[in-house]
């Protein structure tokens, strides 16, 4: 049977594929692919072996797996792995897709794999049907909620509730408008092509703003623009020359004139 390893993490790709060794020694593992795009491609390519099951982490650092099913059918059987808590794997219980939570057990894998190598023909195509149906609704709740790290948890954080998202360092924050900070694991790139295009905005390299934050706009120099939100921010909004009619016809989307 050929394996197909959807993971970014490294150490859990390894892990991943020893325990496979145990559990069993006679599956091929194909190849290890770390993002949307690799795997994307790699289902393109009508060179490649089509595997016999799939292994696919949710979290990948070019977003969410689920963005592979928009350009490519994915016919095999996918068992999902996830370090997510009880709030993100309610959609797998109740569509009885199969998902094991990391770290990953021998025992739970070895059940995965019986599972699912043991569906007849009409089954598998049923398994199938409820995948495409699960990830369709989890791409639409996603883009209204956030999972973020908080502590030793992780919780849900609804884009309602989001002021701002800021980038330094190479690491991304959501701010709330109580003041909160979360750290999420998406580029902003990520973030702006999954938010509503009509309540955030990319207003520079650092910030996405969301719209009800939008407190008012100072003229800056260079035909420039100093966004000033309902809350304090790290640094000052300042929105490029180039991105001014941009911004501009954005807001009076938001704010028409009588």
């Amino acid at each position: 049977m050929n394996i197909l390893i959807i993971e970014d993490e490294t150490a859990a790709a390894t892990n991943l594929q020893a325990i496979l060794r145990k559990v069993a020694p006679t599956y091929n593992v194909i190849t290890v692919l770390e993002s949307i795009e690799e795997s994307v491609e790699y289902f393109q390519d009508a060179t490649q072996t089509v595997p016999d099951l799939v292994f696919m982490d949710i979290h990948l650092a070019d977003g969410e797996s689920f963005h592979i099913f928009d350009k490519v059918n994915i016919t095999s059987p996918i068992i999902f792995t996830t370090a997510y808590d009880e709030y993100a794997l309610r959609a797998f219980k109740v569509n009885s897709i199969d998902y094991i939570l990391k770290p990953i057990k021998e025992e739970d894998l070895r059940r995965a794999i019986d599972k699912l190598t043991q569906l007849s023909g009409k089954e598998r195509t049923e398994y199938q049907d409820r995948v495409e149906s699960m990830v369709e609704t989890s791409k639409r709740e996603s883009q209204r909620v956030f999972l973020v790290h908080y502590k030793d948890k992780i919780i849900p954080l609804s884009i309602n509730d989001i002021a701002f998202f800021y980038t330094s360092n190479e690491k991304v924050s959501a701010f709330t408008f109580k003041g909160d900070r979360y750290v999420v694991d998406r580029t902003l790139e990520v973030l702006q092509s999954t938010l509503p295009a009509d309540e955030f905005f990319r207003a520079n390299r650092q910030y996405i703003v969301a719209r009800q934050a939008v407190k008012d706009i100072a003229v800056w120099f260079g035909s420039r623009l100093s966004l000033n939100l309902s809350l304090e921010t790290p640094e000052k909004i300042i929105i490029s020359k180039a991105r001014v009619p941009e911004f501009k016809q954005w807001l009076m989307a938001i704010h028409p004139q009588d």
